[in-house]
C-alpha cells in the first residue's frame, strides 16, 4: 500500500474533462503535492504543483495546462486533487503525483525528474489517462 494513491484517470475524447485524486496516508500541512505525467516513449514532467499550505510557495502549472488544469487541495481528507478540462490528446500519459518536502518550482518540475532525487518523499503507483477520439 503507497502512502500516496492516485485516481480519476479513464479514456475520455478530446474537449472532455477528469478529474483526478491524490490521497495521501498522511497530512498535508508540511508536504507540496506535485502532479506528473508520462506519455509512452517519453520522460516523465510536471504538469501541476501545490506548494505547502504552511508555506508561501508558488503553485505551478505546466504552460501548456494553464487555463485548462487546476490544482487544489482538501486539508480534511488529506487529498489533492487535478481538475482537468479541455483534453488533448497530448495530455495523454501515466499520472503520478508526488509529496514534496520543497515548494513548487520550476527546479523540481521540469524534466529531467528523476522519481528518487532527494525532494521528492513519496510517489504514487500513478493512473492512467487517455485522451483520444
Amino acid at each position: 500500500q503507497s502512502q500516496l494513491v492516485e485516481s480519476g484517470g479513464g479514456l475520455v475524447q478530446p474537449g472532455g474533462s477528469l478529474r483526478l485524486s491524490c490521497v495521501a496516508s498522511f497530512a498535508l500541512d508540511y508536504y507540496s503535492i506535485g502532479w506528473f505525467r508520462q506519455a509512452p516513449g517519453e520522460e516523465r514532467e510536471g504538469v501541476s504543483c501545490i506548494s505547502a499550505k504552511t508555506s508561501t510557495g508558488p503553485t505551478y502549472y505546466k504552460e501548456s495546462v494553464k487555463g485548462r488544469f487546476t490544482i487544489s487541495r482538501d486539508m480534511d481528507k488529506n487529498t489533492v486533487y487535478l481538475q482537468m478540462n479541455s483534453l488533448k490528446p497530448e495530455d495523454t500519459g501515466v499520472y503520478y503525483c508526488a509529496a514534496l518536502r520543497v515548494t513548487c518550482g520550476d527546479g523540481i518540475m521540469t524534466p529531467p525528474i528523476s522519481p528518487y532525487r532527494y525532494e521528492y518523499d513519496y510517489w504514487g503507483p500513478g493512473t492512467q489517462v487517455t485522451v483520444s477520439s
